[in-house]
């Protein structure tokens, strides 16, 4: 199978495309791979190149507020609330699912995610498609998420329909992801670019921290984002300083300017370098991340982790 490669001023192209074959599309925050949300049969050919456990569910896609109509039921005042706050924008919200939606998109579940991304090429694809697309990040499942789209082709040239070149994503994570529905007050499965304090602001309640993600948020059941090579993760300094006495060949990420001679560790650029690692002879990647660091950067580093041993 060809991948082709479109432009920015080929979205019908594109769009025509993804009516048959699976298309990868840019965001705000990372690359989705895209398919109809009605095509059951195209959801399934998702799952399948990317290695997906049937069981993690995938977040719906819409160009405006008038398509989430379509997708869930009994929306709460909350959505509205909390649409007309962030959307477009890197926010998820989880509610009932319509009983349109096919159950291959939700995992079985009674709950659908859905956002509207702050992508302008994103947004003009679903329309030109004609209905809301699932779009897990565009990467083989466990590996880094894709923030451009030479990292699309990486993990999947020869085996989807194409990809769309936006340059890269401007955020870097996935979004935040806040269930509704499922918890006695709203509650974030995933943390991302809007925060904790910022929904609360919204809403004028409070917002339950996630501890360890549900079955019904999408990209949580399984390790994610993780390079072949370990990964080590330090909040303390001096820990982190004599590590590195005795590691060689490592690729070295840090948050503080003062370690001017590693690579700078930021959520836009954190899987770029993770991909890095990989493409390069290290043996290792390791990180420094200072407590204050946001939650999302420190929710993604904990799922680089091989295991619980390599974070201190």
């Amino acid at each position: 199978m060809e991948t082709k490669i479109f432009s920015e001023m080929e979205i019908p192209e594109a769009a025509t495309l993804l009516r048959e074959k699976a298309v990868a599309f840019p965001t705000e925050t990372v690359y989705g791979l895209g398919a109809p949300i009605f095509s059951s049969s195209l959801i399934a050919e998702i799952f399948r190149v990317k290695g997906r456990p049937a069981d993690n569910p995938l977040i719906a896609h819409v160009s405006s507020l008038e398509e989430c109509s379509r997708l869930g039921r009994d929306l709460p005042k909350a959505f509205f609330s909390l649409a007309e706050a962030f959307s477009p924008g890197p926010l998820t919200l989880v509610v009932r699912k319509g009983q349109s939606v096919p159950e291959i998109a939700v995992a079985g579940l009674d709950t659908i995610a859905i956002r509207m991304p702050d992508h302008r090429i994103a947004r003009e694809l679903i329309e030109a498609v004609g209905e809301p697309l699932v779009a897990p990040s565009a990467n083989l499942s466990g590996r880094p998420s894709s923030t451009t789209a030479e990292h699309v082709l990486r993990d999947f040239n020869g085996n989807i329909g194409g990809v769309i070149d936006g340059g890269a994503c401007s955020i870097g994570l996935e979004s935040t992801v806040l269930d509704l529905v499922s918890f006695s007050s709203p509650t974030i499965l995933r943390p991302g670019h809007i925060t904790k304090e910022e929904i609360e602001a919204v809403l004028g309640e409070n917002v339950e921290e996630y501890h360890s993600g549900p079955k019904g948020s999408p990209g949580m059941r399984y390790r994610h984002y993780a390079p072949d090579v370990p990964v080590y993760v330090f909040s303390d300094e001096e820990a982190f300083e004599g590590f590195l006495q005795r590691r060689e060949n490592s690729l070295i990420l840090s948050s503080r300017p003062k370690h001017s001679a590693h690579l700078a560790l930021d959520a836009c650029t954190l899987y770029s370098h993770l991909r890095m690692a990989d493409e390069g002879e290290y043996n290792a990647v390791v990180i420094f991340c200072e407590k204050s660091a946001s939650l999302a950067l420190q929710n993604r580093l904990e799922k680089v982790c091989h295991d619980e041993s390599c974070c201190h």
